[in-house]
């Protein structure tokens, strides 16, 4: 009787074993299942995250600067950088594209960029040679401008392209740039460039 009293606590305990074993295998495929999904989730919202790419005008270096208030009339010729500045974890892959140089809402001259490609979390810096005009103007306002001793100029340019995420996942963004570029007459130097 002892033996067989013996035999059925040594079954019901391992049983019991059994039983613990498949309860904390069961609480590490959720503690596993919990983990990946913030995992996961992470990953989704900070990398898989496409931000626009932003688009602008870099540092500016004057060659030449020419107006004459009486006539009235300017040209210049300045080099610059255009920026792509790509913060996703994937290249950005653009398209050709044309910055427009304007005076009051009126083109005085025009850069392309070309397609090109920015890589995961750096900027693409395109060096260009502008030269801008106002001989294609009819505008009354100019000779007041450039007698003030500022000339003020905007820049505008979309690229279009797609954000690469994982060799799998390609998003298309626009990147638009908005630049107001001022320059002063006098010491035919740049007074200030504030870009949106």
């Amino acid at each position: 009787m002892a033996w067989k009293q013996n035999d059925a606590e040594s079954l019901q305990s391992a049983d019991e074993l059994k039983r613990q074993k498949r309860i904390k295998l069961t609480i590490y495929i959720g503690i596993f299942i919990v983990f990946q999904i913030i995992v996961i989730t992470a990953i989704s919202l900070t990398v898989m995250k496409v931000k626009t790419p932003k688009l602008r005008l870099g540092n500016i270096n004057v060659q030449e600067l020419n107006s004459a208030p009486t006539t009235p009339s300017f040209d210049t010729k300045f080099t610059t950088q255009i920026r792509v500045k790509n913060t996703n974890f994937g290249p950005y892959k653009f398209d050709e594209g044309t910055v427009t140089f304007l005076y009051q809402g009126a083109t005085v001259g025009q850069v392309s960029i070309p397609k090109s490609k920015a890589g995961m979390l750096s900027t693409k810096i395109i060096d260009v040679e502008v030269s801008l005009s106002s001989s294609a103007l009819s505008n009354s306002n100019i000779g007041n401008e450039l007698s003030s001793g500022v000339l003020t100029l905007n820049s505008a340019a979309r690229l279009t392209g797609k954000v690469e995420l994982m060799f799998i996942m390609k998003k298309k963004k626009a990147s638009t740039m908005n630049c107001t570029i001022a320059f002063a007459l006098s010491s035919k130097t740049l007074k200030s460039l504030q870009c949106k």
